[in-house]
């Protein structure tokens, strides 16, 4: 007799980052751990966020940010929120239009491999306009609770660039994002993969940095369900647990040829595989001209420990999120982030993979400003002149 296989409807957004996802799915390790996965494709994460909190959804691949926001009920009503997998780190880039970057370049005292140069040329260009009189920059971003929202407004802030005052700041779906730029919509967004490499291959879009070289280690899209269904079900969260583990496994031992070939198929990500690969070898073509830039944290699956969720990652996010008027600072807002990332559930279900990643000094690893404590929060957001109250 047959096992009673466990159907889970699970959320997702075209991205090169739900890599494991996809691989558990379609390699057959769900189906090997007693679980008939429906994978429903979404265009928006407020679609995602919302099918997830009333239960159309049993998980989503989910922006990272939106499982703290949710459960902190911020933004949106209050739906406690558990992340007990961390599907990707990084993977993000900031991309402009030909006309904003080569404004940006006649304007720039410095490397443009440099953030924080390129962030004051951004402040020079702002400054010029608002001297003629012209409209306001305009950027993409994906949702307000985001890495690319915090990455963005992290990186202009630091070149004195005000993201609520100086510039328009808009919210677009990714599969958006290249469109939007090709119709002068937006000059510039930030946006994960393989949105920025398409923009490029087009010939609308230069890439000015990955997320990667502003924030060097960034919980980006977590695995996440509601704490009602993980606390109900917890055999079938470590079934889905250890199908992930095996797919990041899969993923890191495979040629990236093969890998990039299921995720360009249709129902997936649905772009070119050659551009999916350049994503997962951290290979970026950054300009129509050909030029190319390589890093290989450009994208995290599973390697440094990036599948175990961590509460510095979360207390991070939150910290971002009371910088520009999200949320109120509070010891108790805090520590109820950092439960979201909890890593007990990941720890029980995968013994064997639940040391935390070794590292020293800041876990976060900023290009600029004030060394991250979640411990001292007041401290550390008083380190930044531009930011907003709640």
């Amino acid at each position: 007799m047959t096992a009673k296989r466990e159907h889970l409807r699970i959320g997702f957004i075209p991205l090169a980052d739900a890599a494991s996802l996809f691989v558990a799915v379609d390699k057959g390790f769900a189906d090997e751990e007693g679980l008939d996965v429906e994978l429903v494709q979404e265009v928006s994460w407020s679609n995602v966020r919302d099918k997830l909190n009333i239960g159309m959804f049993d998980a989503a691949h989910l922006l990272a940010p939106i499982a703290v926001a949710s459960s902190l009920g911020v933004g949106h009503v209050r739906t406690p929120i558990v992340a007990p997998y961390n599907l990707a780190m990084n993977g993000n880039a900031i991309t402009v239009s030909p006309s904003l970057r080569e404004a940006m370049m006649a304007r720039l005292d410095g490397d443009a491999l440099d953030p924080l140069a390129t962030a004051r040329a951004l402040a020079r260009v702002v400054a010029d306009r608002k001297a003629a009189h012209a409209e306001p920059l305009t950027f993409g971003m994906t949702f307000p609770f985001s890495g690319h929202n915090y990455q963005l407004r992290y990186w202009m802030a630091a070149g004195g660039v005000d993201p609520d005052e100086d510039v328009r700041l808009v919210v677009l779906p990714p599969p958006y994002m290249v469109g939007s730029l090709a119709q002068g919509h937006v000059d510039g967004f930030c946006v994960g993969a393989p949105w920025n490499s398409v923009a490029v291959d087009l010939g609308v879009g230069h890439i000015l940095h990955f997320s990667v070289e502003l924030i060097s280690r960034c919980a980006e899209k977590s695995l996440a369900m509601r704490e009602s269904f993980a606390q109900e079900r917890p055999d079938v969260v470590a079934a889905l647990l250890r199908a992930l583990h095996r797919a990041a496994r899969f993923i890191g031992a495979a040629e990236p040829a093969e890998i990039a070939a299921m995720l360009a198929r249709p129902g997936r990500v649905g772009v070119d595989a050659e551009v999916i690969l350049r994503t997962l070898q951290g290979r970026l073509k950054v300009s129509p001209d050909g030029a190319t830039r390589e890093n290989r944290r450009y994208l995290l699956l599973g390697e440094e420990g990036a599948e175990r969720p961590d509460p510095t990652q979360a207390a991070w996010l939150y910290a971002q999120m009371a910088r520009w008027g999200q949320a109120p600072a509070s010891p108790a807002l805090l520590d109820a982030a950092e439960r979201v990332f909890c890593a007990d559930i990941f720890d029980t279900a995968l013994p064997s993979a639940a040391a935390p990643a070794p590292r020293s000094g800041d876990a976060i690893g900023a290009f600029s400003g004030p060394c991250f404590a979640d411990r001292d929060l007041d401290a550390y957001l008083s380190g930044f002149p531009i930011r907003r109250a709640p």
